[in-house]
């Protein structure tokens, strides 16, 4: 299948964004570092029923350079120009990590247009993605210092859960992960850490209760050592009506690692709400 790359103009840069399938519209974020097509284990199977959107964030892939300061706000607000440029008026937003909390804000800046949230590896509050553990300090120095084989097998240790892969096959799994992530494992971009300070000051708060109404799901992975399960729980408890999900023996790379079973989520997530709006829209019958 061939795939083309449009742009828009997000007032310095251009954003680079894809469009892929036909059917209802599914817009996908990306979490840091990472390029749109790291969608691919979705929107390979997704786009045989939905229009799946993807773009790189700022300073990511083709959206580069980077113009300006970065904000969860204005990535926010990158997604909506997206789906402008793409004819879409309202999607299923999936967010993964930072995708995540973009996700939440576009939400809460123009709510008219998000049908349904689905919150991977999400955050309660970005700061809770820069908790420094003793095991997040040990594989942060990996990955920066060291032969580029370990940095990528560091890097590993933040996709994968404990004893999901034998270390004879990781470097197999580098390889592999590297189309996917749009970068070598063991070199993750400059914007990255742009990226992540601007997650640091995200902190939706009180706002989060303006979420009622939007069906949403937040599924958290039980190993993951960045999105801890208790922010997620958090963070579900915080909107109300919202679906929490664990995906047990998986860590952060959970939408790659078991794409089968994050699909087949998402689609049931997608359904379920489609009938909770179709039943609040509904119009009243006499008793």
């Amino acid at each position: 299948m061939h795939v083309a790359t449009s742009f828009v103009e997000n007032g310095t840069s251009r954003i680079a964004y894809t469009v892929v399938g036909s059917g209802p519209p599914i817009l996908f974020i990306q979490g840091i570092g990472l390029h749109g097509a790291g969608w691919k284990p979705q929107v390979d199977e997704l786009s045989a029923t939905h229009t799946c959107v993807y773009f790189d964030n700022a300073g990511v892939g083709g959206s580069q350079p980077l113009v300006g300061q970065l904000s969860i706000r204005r990535m926010a607000e990158d997604a909506l120009r997206v789906m402008d440029a793409a004819g879409i008026e309202s999607a299923r937003l999936v967010g993964h990590s930072m995708g995540g909390s973009t996700a939440v804000e576009c939400a809460l800046i123009a709510r008219q247009r998000v049908r349904s949230l689905s919150l991977l590896c999400t955050f309660a509050v970005g700061k809770d993605a820069t908790r420094l553990t003793p095991r997040m300090l040990w594989v942060g120095l990996r990955t920066t210092f060291g032969s580029v084989r370990s940095r990528r097998r560091a890097f590993l240790e933040l996709v994968l859960a404990p004893g999901d892969l034998p270390l004879s096959e990781r470097d197999r799994l580098a390889e592999e992960l590297e189309p996917i992530f749009g970068y070598d494992l063991a070199r993750r971009p400059p914007v990255a850490m742009k990226q992540l300070a601007a997650l640091r000051a995200y902190d939706p708060g009180a706002r989060l209760s303006e979420l009622a109404g939007i069906p949403c799901l937040v599924a958290s992975a039980t190993h993951d050592p960045i999105a801890f399960p208790d922010s997620g729980r958090r963070l579900a408890a915080a909107i109300p009506g919202a679906r929490y999900v664990e995906f047990p023996n998986h860590s952060h790379g959970v939408v790659i690692r078991d794409a089968k079973r994050v699909n087949a989520l998402l689609r049931e997530h997608f359904e379920r709400a489609e009938q909770e709006r179709s039943t609040s829209h509904a119009p009243a019958t006499g008793q």
